[in-house]
């Protein structure tokens, strides 16, 4: 076995596809600004900070922003949050982990209350020491700033002995910024050049690949 203890899980895309509840709340927001986005084009809002799509997409200013986040909540949060599912071989993947001795967490920059409402309702809640995200005014967005506040809920003060998986450069940074390794997961939303290029230490297809590469 590596030397991982911890393993903290992205969510979307790593431990469910929300693809289609995050695109369709983007778009609803952006219809309420008169644009009509391209919809082949709205899997760029997979993966980063809410509020920085906007800004970088759209050139959204702070206050844009903030409201472009509230129309996208008042359609992620009755029906958004639920357009999703969990990935084929995750929760074996989380009960190979859990059983072999290592502690699970989530650090996710999706804010904190929909990341437990969502792992609630689909019965993964129960295989995390903690579910680390952001707070709903857009702070602790930063995916290392998430990857701090988890570890200090759960009480790590080793970074060797904790690995990050995810499937977007963001979550590779994010961990390498605080001398943290990556997995990379290549299911997701990110594809094998993008997670390679960022550092990960290593690329699994699926779930279950992941497992056994952190068990082997």
């Amino acid at each position: 076995m590596k030397n991982y203890r911890y393993v903290l899980f992205d969510l979307d895309g790593t431990l469910t596809e929300s693809g289609e509840g995050i695109i369709n709340s983007a778009v609803y927001a952006l219809k309420k600004f008169g644009i009509e986005p391209e919809m082949g084009t709205m899997t760029k809002f997979l993966g980063p900070p809410l509020k920085d799509s906007f800004r970088d997409f759209y050139g959204f200013d702070d206050e844009k922003c903030e409201q472009a986040v509230k129309y996208y909540r008042e359609y992620y949060t009755t029906k958004g949050i639920f357009e999703n599912r969990v990935y084929d071989g995750v929760e074996e993947c989380l009960k190979k982990l859990s059983e072999a001795g290592l502690h699970l967490a989530v650090a996710t920059s999706k804010p904190q209350v929909f990341a437990v409402k969502i792992l609630e309702h689909f019965h993964l809640a129960q295989y995390f020491d903690y579910i680390g995200g952001a707070e709903l005014d857009g702070s602790r967005s930063v995916k290392a700033d998430v990857i701090v506040h988890t570890l200090k809920n759960c009480g790590v003060n080793d970074r060797s002995q904790v690995i990050m998986a995810g499937d977007r450069y963001h979550d590779v940074l994010g961990a390498k910024a605080l001398g943290i390794d990556c997995i990379g997961m290549l299911y997701g939303y990110g594809t094998r050049e993008e997670l390679s290029q960022a550092g990960a230490v290593y690329i699994a297809e699926t779930p279950l690949e992941a497992a056994k590469w952190l068990l082997g």
